[in-house]
């Protein structure tokens, strides 16, 4: 069911994106009156096609990674005199401007829409109350403890973990300091910290924010009983079954499922002993425990898990907004993300934030079939993000996508005249290999995952 989730929930979003994005292309050329040849849904052979009473051709092609708007023009074959008007070239530099600044504006409409959705969809969200403070970390230093709840991350609300988790990472990379706003339990008065950071997870792989300050989120008590084994994982190569408890690691008691989590990361390729209960029985199992990540990022690895455990209410809020306000917050969240996009690309330009967090196709894909599988509101939120990146990638000023010919045509409009045909080639040939590269090196990452 899950290959089916990724499989169609990809398709919807590559088919989605991409049709939006040379919507605003087509929509816009059309009211500077510009001739639309083609206008295609992927590349590759076309699946479906048909024409409209003006002559435009719309393709399905076979390949869904992208498509294209082809518009009439002198530089790619000869147009008869009677449409030299509908050409493209021969229009002005504000309108070939607006015509290729429309697709990623459009994508970014699409965000608002779809985070307009969410908003109104609303759901529940967990209360960032603050379980445990590791001792000496950045979060105890600052002086927040356990069973404060994080009410505001350098000023912005926080109504759950995720908008604590967007603040952190809009820090990455950098020095300076986080004030954090909390209440004491109990409490409505406002507590203000202050976290100092110098190059906090600069070039981490796999950045944790929250984890990294030395917090761990509240979570439900949850007994260490098996429900789910991964088949490849030590805990079924050591005969560990669905139902087992587990009483203690190498003589240690715990007895509670985050003590074993805790426990089992810090010792990496150990090998270690159990002590489990099965249908009233105790057992001894000797275990070799994996290891997932690297460096610093290398922890161990059971390859188990178990049930979820009951919310209490009151660690629960509902967050619901009416069809006005929510315009306010998918345009808030449009903006924020859109920003923390642009400064994540700019980290990873100047090595503050490392390249391998940089995802391509695979992880795309399993993001969708994830968002897809979670329910309408997730994946209308992976919708909008990715619209968002869509947007801002296309925005860089690199010859070969949307930004690069607006970086000509603004020249030529500051100039009074194009580049040369030799300097535009140029910058085509350099932006292709840019592209190409990126691409080549959000694969790898992809299979590094893998």
């Amino acid at each position: 069911m899950s290959a089916l989730y990724m499989l169609v929930g990809t398709l919807v979003a590559l088919g989605v994106l991409v049709t939006i994005h040379e919507f605003g292309h087509f929509w816009v050329a059309r009211r500077c009156g510009v001739k639309v040849l083609r206008f295609s849904v992927g590349f590759g052979s076309p699946l479906l096609r048909w024409h409209d009473k003006q002559g435009t051709e719309f393709v399905v092609a076979a390949i869904p990674l992208g498509g294209y708007v082809k518009m009439l023009d002198e530089r790619e074959g000869d147009v008869a005199p009677e449409l030299l008007d509908q050409s493209f070239n021969r229009k002005s530099v504000q309108q070939r401007i607006a015509i290729v600044a429309a697709g990623p504006i459009a994508n970014f409409l699409l965000a608002l829409l779809f985070f307009w959705a969410v908003a109104m969809l609303g759901g529940q969200q967990v209360r960032p109350v603050i379980g445990a403070v590791e001792v000496g970390s950045l979060a105890d230093v600052a002086g927040l403890a356990a069973g404060q709840e994080i009410v505001a991350v350098n000023g912005k609300a926080t109504t759950g973990w995720a908008a604590v988790n967007l603040q952190l990472v809009s820090r990455l990379g950098e020095s300076g300091s986080i004030n954090v706003a909390s209440l004491a339990p109990g409490s409505t008065a406002e507590i203000q910290r202050t976290i100092t950071l110098d190059n906090w997870l600069r070039g981490a792989d796999e950045p944790d924010p929250i984890a990294s300050l030395g917090i761990r989120p509240w979570r439900p008590a949850l007994e260490p009983v098996l429900a789910q084994l991964d088949p490849d994982g030590p805990a079924q190569a050591a005969g560990l079954r669905v139902g087992d408890r587990l009483l203690a690691l190498d003589g240690q008691v715990l007895t509670d499922w985050q003590q074993w989590v805790d426990q089992i990361r810090a010792m990496p390729q150990k090998s270690v002993g159990l002590l489990i209960e099965r249908e009233g029985v105790q057992l001894q199992l000797p275990l070799n425990l994996a290891a997932r990540g690297e460096g610093d990022a290398l922890s161990g690895y059971l390859g188990a898990g178990v049930a979820g455990g009951q919310w209490p209410a009151e660690m629960l809020r509902e967050v619901r907004f009416g069809p006005i306000d929510a315009i306010a917050e998918g345009a808030k969240n449009t903006w924020a993300m859109s920003v923390l996009t642009l400064e994540s690309l700019k980290k990873m330009l100047f090595g503050e934030l490392s390249v391998k967090n940089l995802s391509g196709p695979i992880t795309i894909a399993k993001v969708a079939g994830d968002s897809a599988e979670s329910g309408l509101s997730d994946f209308l939120k992976f919708l909008a993000y990715l619209s968002i990146s869509l947007g801002v990638l296309n925005l860089l000023p690199i010859p070969v996508l949307d930004g690069g010919h607006l970086l000509f045509y603004l020249v030529e409009w500051v100039r009074g005249r194009p580049l040369s045909d030799r300097i535009q080639g140029w910058g085509m040939q350099i932006g292709i290999s840019m592209v190409v590269g990126v691409m080549l090196l959000a694969l790898i990452n992809d299979l590094s995952r893998l």
